[in-house]
């Protein structure tokens, strides 16, 4: 079921300006980010698509940034200006001799996905790595979904070990996720 919907997303994630909408939902989350105090912050590089965080260290520089690396054991968090190499999936990511930085310290996680639900569930590419990472970091720590609001559905197929985040942020603006039991 996730891969069929996988591919149908995929679809109509290419039809979007995700140049355009990125801009728009980095000015929201950058606003936002300031607001929280929000001084140690994860990013991604976007890849296949999805929307770009990268112009957050220009909007909010007083902010210190990170990017992760996928490894065997799951995701290692590295200073945003590490070395990089292309990973074997073709994504860029920190070099594996770029220095390590405790995931303890960050103050948000903006987190990628090909969609997200209202509930803040995300559908991924299925390695699972954001599901085992997100809740090892201390509760304070926002976890932030980066989406195109066409991308934000009511619900999504999830499994008993997805992760969700707690704030989503398209170009429309950051909004909390709504309460969900089922």
């Amino acid at each position: 079921m996730k891969k069929a919907l996988r591919k149908r997303l995929l679809e109509r994630r290419r039809a979007l300006d995700t140049t355009r909408l990125s801009a728009a939902a980095t000015r929201h989350l950058a606003n936002f980010l300031r607001l929280q105090g929000a001084r140690e912050v994860l990013l991604y590089l976007p890849f296949r698509g999805e929307l770009s965080p990268l112009e957050l260290p220009a909007l909010n520089p007083k902010a210190r940034y990170y990017l992760p690396r996928t490894a065997p054991d799951g995701l290692t968090v590295h200073p945003f200006a590490s070395p990089r190499e292309r990973h074997p999936f073709g994504f860029e990511q920190p070099a594996a001799k770029a220095p390590h930085t405790d995931p303890q310290r960050l103050d948000a996680v903006v987190v990628p996905g090909l969609a997200f639900d209202r509930a803040g569930y995300r559908l991924g590419y299925g390695g699972g790595y954001y599901d085992r990472f997100l809740p090892t970091l201390p509760e304070t720590t926002l976890r932030i979904g980066l989406v195109p609001a066409a991308l934000l559905l009511e619900r999504l197929p999830r499994d008993p070990w997805d992760a969700r985040v707690e704030l989503l942020a398209t170009e429309e603006g950051v909004v909390s996720v709504v309460s969900d039991e089922g």
